[in-house]
């Protein structure tokens, strides 16, 4: 591939909202870099925040960067000190979208996930809205032949939910899930094949909530609606939750889910406020109820791509059901506001298309 070759790609190319199509140099391998031809890339949340640019965004992003970080691919081209044993041309692969240092305590603890050097995919870096991106062979994994482009391009955000359940027991316990976007929607069959009892989920979409029961959610709940304490009784038998899966980031999904978890219940959060939580009632909702609280962020490395790799090569989960939309890359634009919309599970866009 010649130096000047050029391709298309989806950037955030000023402050304020919005993207636009780009023409973009094809990125060039460094020395411990593979250039990946992306094959299907999916939408994320924290897409739809910079383009909507939002205070997060605001404070975070550096344009221009081309934006998008869940993909999948086929290696064309390696660097010069990547080993054969690593990554070779013609790899299918997926990618870790956190770059991180490997360094410092915490990635040499074992806890990468929470490097505080880290760099991202699509936020920090060019990302994966384009014909090809350049990343560390660190950051690649392997997948199967097998395996569908589309489903191969969910696996780093299956990877939070997989985290998310991972984090506490759920074997033979009641479980709340609160947010039924696509992680939340994820995480539903994974408390399953982790052994839940009883899986009742909650949002404010009519739409995710359908697809809540699709999935294998015992209740799907509207709490603006119904009452949740009262629907949910008979499922946890009057004695509230055992785990609370809080996976949407609105601090009324997380009062809520706090209020109805039982004493000495576990709280794996995900979900990502607006902003500083105020009049929230941490004594009563946390510490005099004896509550554990798991903060999640992104996917253990490389602990729960393994997780997530025995879980779809064993068939106990399924993540078809939850792409509800595919769109040429040339349509981000009605990617996005159809994820914005709250009216989808999971979307994946193809570039070329």
């Amino acid at each position: 591939m010649s130096d000047t070759a050029t391709m298309q790609a989806v950037a955030k190319t000023q402050s304020g909202p919005g993207f636009e199509t780009i023409q973009a140099e094809v990125p060039t391998p460094g020395p411990r870099d593979v250039l990946i031809k992306v094959q299907a890339t999916s939408v994320c949340g924290t897409d739809v925040h910079i383009y909507k640019w939002d205070t997060w965004s605001q404070g975070r992003i550096k344009p221009p960067l081309i934006v998008g970080h869940e993909f999948t691919g086929e290696i064309v081209a390696v660097g010069a000190h990547v080993r054969p044993n690593e990554s070779q041309v013609g790899d299918f692969v997926s990618a870790e979208s956190h770059i991180v240092c490997g360094t410092c305590q915490q990635c040499r603890l074992g806890l990468g996930h929470i490097c505080p050097n880290t760099r991202i995919i699509g936020v920090d870096t060019d990302g994966c809205y384009a014909e090809y991106i350049a990343i560390p062979v660190e950051n690649t994994w392997r997948n199967p032949a097998s395996m569908s482009v589309a489903v191969a391009s969910l696996q780093e955000n299956f990877g939070n939910a997989v985290h998310t359940v991972a984090a506490v027991d759920v074997r033979g316990k009641t479980v709340l899930v609160t947010g039924c976007g696509p992680a939340g929607l994820m995480s539903i069959p994974v408390a399953r094949a982790f052994g839940a009892e009883v899986i009742v989920a909650t949002d404010l979409s009519p739409y995710r909530l359908d697809l809540a029961r699709k999935v294998g959610a015992d209740l799907a709940i509207n709490p603006a609606t119904e009452n949740l304490a009262a629907r949910a009784s008979d499922a946890v038998r009057d004695k509230g939750f055992d785990v609370l899966l809080e996976m949407s980031g609105a601090p009324p999904a997380l009062v809520q889910g706090l209020d109805l978890l039982k004493p000495g219940g576990d709280a794996a959060l995900l979900g990502l406020a607006p902003g500083k939580l105020t009049d929230f009632d941490l004594n009563n909702l946390v510490i005099m109820k004896g509550v554990t609280v798991h903060g999640i962020a992104g996917r253990r490395l490389w602990e729960t791509w393994y997780q997530m790799r025995a879980l779809l090569a064993a068939g106990v989960v399924d993540l078809q059901p939850i792409i509800t939309h595919e769109f040429p890359l040339s349509r981000w634009r009605d990617a996005l506001e159809t994820m914005a919309s709250g009216k989808s599970g999971k979307i994946v866009m193809y570039p070329g298309e």
